[in-house]
């Protein structure tokens, strides 16, 4: 560790930030206006890295060795990616704005599935290395050491593009219009601006700003099929720790990560009280640990402010009544189906296996929706609960050397106490907040999974977990998965409609009315969360030893994901919608994907469609429909004679 050293990585960091501010100013901006968590930001970086790769592979030759053509390209592609998310915004998210935020984010998550078969049907899945940039090939000497040329060009763009987005924002009209939209944009469509165009500008500039940081890193690394993700991740971080919608405060949060990363990088592996510990270890996880601090410290973010709220309700929120005779008796027929299956499929052993994946992914979705629909917390972050039960199962069975069945009750319980300590951070916040303080605490789990060599096997995982000898045949476990996938979703249902399922849906629809009455509404939510992350950790558990190995994997984002695509899918509002979500996401992504290269494309198409169809998800669309044929066969029921009065007294009941 030298000094001249620690300059040069604090100059890496600055370029780092920079490339890093321009894909999170263009989110801040579609956030503040829109109201749209863009999932899909991330694939608009990627497209404009490969779309400057082919512009500069086809205009490069332009100004003879000048490297005009280069230079040309990237800006050409930033327009390319702006018209492109004009075009989305046209085509399909002007239809959902009136949808709930949460089935927004699902239909910006198929755009991400479509998109990266797109790229991979033109670009290939090969990795692409771009051009050197003409005229910044070399490198500098800074206190005795080299630094690109190219870097010191990045270091100027973020502030260059930090003052121009200002003077946009703050001296034209259309800046102004931006800016009264992030604080109150019912407002500005009541002054009579047209807020579509306004809508469509904003996500157009946004996708610009991505498809500009995409292009820039061309020179810097290749282009591939993950830079989306990855990409999304950290862009979500410093969106959230400068706070939403604010751009200066995008630039200041990229600017305190990047350098800590900076600095981890520096320190490398320093011996703290005899102990070796590897700081640049920590560059996987630095920016959800900068952002738990900081949303735990100032929840708002460190130039946000609570934003106004929304006089668009979205979907009301449906009471939940106990289950019919009819709901009964269809769950008693589908309960001995699914008993009989192994017998009825006995000449397809897949059949099992796939079940068995439907189950644990329907016990994972309903756990998920136990604290997203009835509590109303939105967790980004809830694999961390599936790992953690996991994980448990399988080191509680490889080091503890304890018998399958006792890994399969304790197990929950390692979930429970993940919950227990992070639930109590992620209750003091509300919001898209406590989503990403969430997400922060799941990719720390993440991280250290997938570094903690010695115990947990790292990016390998572990590997040897299996059922036990009276559970060998994949029949048997199949019985022992139904029985416990069965008896988790019937415990979650009876919390529902006992006095404290009462109480929390209390808390979750006027929190200051739930406060009055003297329900501790933080200490509900607690609960529910500790609660939710049990059910989530049996079905790790069971997860773990269907499948007879582990990876960390099961704690990473995309799992979180899976999970929310599963309960919004199938709909957000009734018990039955996280099953229904849960086997249909499942059973398409396991079809879709044996049955073509491009599944990810058709994958994100089916739900976009069903999006489109079902706003309120597929079991919701079922119960509202099933609603409305019962009140007109009542409507239509015959009136006893001598009775007249019974059925206008009935009717007005109803109403």
């Amino acid at each position: 560790m030298t000094f001249s050293g620690f300059v040069v990585q604090l100059l890496n960091g600055l370029a780092g930030a920079s490339s890093l501010f321009l894909v999170a100013a263009g989110l801040s901006l579609i956030f503040g206006v829109t109201r749209i968590v863009n999932f899909a930001h991330g694939s608009f970086f990627m497209v404009g890295i490969y779309v400057a790769y082919s512009l500069v592979e086809r205009l490069g030759s332009i100004g003879g060795g000048g490297g005009v053509g280069f230079w040309v390209s990237l800006p050409l592609a930033a327009l390319a990616v702006g018209a492109l998310g004009a075009l989305i915004e046209v085509v399909l998210l002007r239809r959902i704005y009136k949808a709930p935020e949460l089935f927004q984010l699902l239909a910006t998550f198929a755009l991400v599935l479509v998109i990266k078969d797109g790229v991979l049907w033109l670009w290939g899945a090969e990795e692409l290395l771009g051009p050197r940039a003409p005229g910044l090939k070399g490198s500098v000497e800074i206190l005795g050491r080299q630094f690109p040329a190219y870097d010191l060009f990045l270091i100027v763009v973020g502030p260059v593009v930090l003052g121009l987005l200002w003077l946009l924002l703050t001296k034209t009209r259309w800046g102004t219009l931006v800016r009264a939209a992030t604080q109150d944009r019912e407002m500005v469509s009541a002054l009579g601006v047209n807020q579509a165009w306004l809508f469509t500008a904003v996500f157009a500039l946004g996708a610009l700003l991505a498809g500009l940081g995409g292009a820039l890193q061309l020179p810097r690394e290749p282009a591939n099929l993950e830079m989306d993700l990855n990409t999304i991740g950290a862009a979500f971080v410093v969106v959230v720790v400068g706070g939403m919608g604010s751009i200066p405060g995008a630039y200041a949060a990229a600017l305190l990560i990047a350098e800590i990363k900076a600095i981890c990088i520096w320190l490398g592996v320093v011996e703290v009280f005899g102990i070796p510990v590897s700081f640049s270890k920590l560059t996987l996880v630095v920016e959800f640990l900068v952002m738990a601090v900081v949303l735990v410290w100032r929840p708002w973010g460190l130039f946000g402010r609570p934003q106004a709220p929304s006089r668009h309700l979205g979907l009301q929120e449906e009471p939940l009544r106990p289950a019919s005779r009819s709901y009964l008796m269809a769950a008693a027929v589908l309960g001995l189906a699914l008993v009989a299956l192994p017998w009825l499929t006995a000449g397809a052993p897949y059949a099992a296996v796939l079940a068995i994946d439907l189950m644990v992914a329907a016990l994972f979705a309903v756990s998920l929706h136990f604290i997203m629909g009835p509590a109303g917390m939105h967790s980004f972050g809830h694999a961390a609960y599936f790992g953690l039960g996991a994980y448990g199962a399988a080191l509680l069975v490889r080091s503890a050397g304890l018998p399958m069945e006792a890994a399969l009750v304790l197990a929950p319980l390692v979930a429970a106490l993940g919950a227990f300590v992070f639930g109590w951070f992620a209750v003091q916040l509300s919001g898209v907040y406590l989503a990403m303080l969430t997400l922060a605490f799941a990719q720390i789990a993440w991280a250290v999974t997938y570094q903690w060599d010695a115990f947990t096997g790292g990016s390998n995982g572990l590997t040897g977990v299996w059922p036990a000898a009276w559970l060998a045949d994949k029949r048997v476990y199949y019985w022992l998965t139904l029985a416990l996938v069965g008896a988790g979703i019937l415990f979650l249902r009876r919390v529902l409609f006992s006095p404290f399922g009462y109480a929390m849906r209390a808390g979750r629809d006027s929190p200051l009315r739930a406060d009055a009455i003297g329900i501790d509404v933080k200490r509900m939510q607690w609960v529910a969360f500790i609660l939710a992350g049990t059910v989530a950790g049996l079905a790790g558990a069971l997860y773990a030893f269907s499948k007879g190995s582990i990876s960390p994997e099961t704690l990473s984002v995309s799992r979180s994901v899976d999970g929310l695509v599963m309960v919004l899918l199938g709909g957000l509002q009734t018990l039955a919608g996280p099953v229904v979500g849960a086997v249909t996401f499942t059973w398409l992504h396991d079809t879709v994907a044996r049955n073509t290269d491009y599944w990810r494309a058709m994958l994100g198409g089916i739900i976009l469609l069903l999006v489109l169809l079902f706003p309120q998800g597929i079991a919701g669309f079922a119960q509202q429909l099933f609603g409305r044929f019962s009140r007109r066969t009542e409507r239509a029921a015959p009136v006893p004679a001598g009775d007249a009065l019974t059925p206008a007294l009935s009717q007005r009941e109803r109403e």
